[in-house]
């Protein structure tokens, strides 16, 4: 539709369909004829390496490739120096993005202290404080992740489930724990693409079964196999609590990709790119509602780190740009679509209400894109100190040009 969004505060005051009376004062006008409004992106899974590694990436510098993608809320990673196994070390970089007031930062909380996986984190001091309302951040927190490893442990990842269904937050799990399976295949020389396949299928399948033991709302992370797919296509129809996610990546590359970037170096991710039918596999699981949202893992590194093997890709600023081109552009699904994918479906997941479409009463999280714009990915001109970029060179359609979060002023936007 076409029309005009009023925002008082902070707040969508009003949504005016085209032809509708439109208000005569406000403190700034946006004229965004020819570009489109959405709401702005909600990323279930990013890496802001803060505190701990300022060499790949800061708060600041996380945050402003944040707002440059169109993402107004982000999840970040607990796998920080020191890692965020409490939920005052979530409450304390919490404080210092809401001083930035860039996004609207939700720090994920590990299931384990030290993410060493031999005890409980500071879930289970979250069970203790149900009901304190004296944190500033979320209690309990909107998501724990062990995210970067595994809980090896059987009975006390099913404890964390469980601590965390108690406390009503969901779990997101990094697959990657293949057991005895994947340890012989690594032992006997096999490739990375076949022990990987093994760990991630394996470990999805546990992740699904412990999940559904806990009574917990389960998030699959980067979901990059056909059989993962499968699995959780069949948990979905026995569990609705069952989640997962795609990143843009897997959604438009595979492995020839990664062996020209350098398999072993600027090419290597966790999970790996997989086979052209794997990808398929993840385009046709979005296309048809297996996969919920689309989530970055931003996994920003400094050159040589990268070089030298560090896995993961800088993925902020280009998410929107590579899915609109991948899936839009080629049918797949609709922009509405997409947005849900990004916005609304993130937003479900995380049990923020107040976000995720535009709506009146709805906070004013937006960003304006231009579907048609065409441009070339330069990592170079990153908001991100992460420059390690699979989509370098690469045309790709879709612009985010500006991302409003929250205003506190009356803006009209036409």
């Amino acid at each position: 539709m076409t029309g005009c969004v009023v925002v008082e505060n902070g707040v969508i005051k009003k949504v005016i369909p085209r032809g509708g009376r439109t208000p005569a004062h406000a403190d700034a006008v946006i004229d965004g004829k020819g570009l489109t409004l959405l709401p702005a992106f909600i990323d279930l899974h990013a890496h802001f390496r803060d505190p701990g590694f300022p060499g790949k990436e800061t708060l600041e510098s996380a945050s402003l490739a944040a707002r440059a993608g169109g993402y107004a809320t982000v999840v970040c990673m607990a796998n920080t120096k020191p890692p965020l196994d409490t939920f005052e070390a979530a409450r304390s970089l919490r404080e210092r993005s809401a001083a930035l007031g860039l996004i609207d930062l939700h720090p994920a909380v590990a299931l384990t202290k030290g993410m060493e996986g031999k005890e409980l984190s500071g879930i289970k001091r979250g069970l203790m404080k149900q009901g304190n309302h004296a944190l500033s951040i979320p209690d309990p927190p909107l998501l724990f992740s062990e995210d970067g490893k595994d809980v090896l442990d059987d009975a006390l990842f099913l404890e964390a489930l469980a601590a965390a269904a108690q406390l009503g937050s969901p779990v997101s799990c990094h697959c990657d724990n293949g057991g005895v399976e994947a340890e012989k295949a690594k032992q006997s020389g096999e490739p990375r693409e076949v022990w990987s396949r093994i760990e991630e299928n394996n470990a999805t399948e546990r992740a699904i079964r412990l999940g559904s033991q806990a009574g917990c709302a389960l998030h699959i992370a980067h979901v990059s196999t056909k059989e993962a797919v499968a699995m959780i296509r069949d948990a979905k129809r026995k569990n609705p609590r069952v989640t997962c996610e795609a990143t843009p990546h897997h959604i438009a590359l595979a492995e020839k990709t990664a062996a020209l970037l350098g398999a072993e170096s600027f090419g290597r991710v966790n999970p790996p790119l997989r086979t052209e039918e794997d990808r398929r596999a993840i385009i046709a699981g979005v296309a048809g509602g297996v996969i919920d949202a689309i989530a970055t893992d931003h996994a920003p590194h400094a050159a040589q780190d990268k070089a030298g093997g560090a896995p993961g890709f800088s993925g902020l600023e280009t998410a929107f740009a590579v899915c609109c081109t991948e899936l839009v552009r080629n049918g797949v699904v609709s922009l509405q679509k997409l947005s849900s994918l990004m916005s609304a479906a993130p937003a479900r997941i995380l049990g923020l209400k107040d976000r995720g479409v535009i709506r009146e009463g709805l906070r004013a999280d937006l960003v304006f894109v231009d579907t048609e714009a065409e441009w070339i990915v330069e990592p170079s001109a990153f908001k991100s100190r992460g420059k390690n970029s699979a989509f370098a060179g690469r045309k790709v359609f879709g612009k985010t040009l500006a991302t409003m979060r929250a205003q506190a002023m009356r803006v009209v936007t036409v």
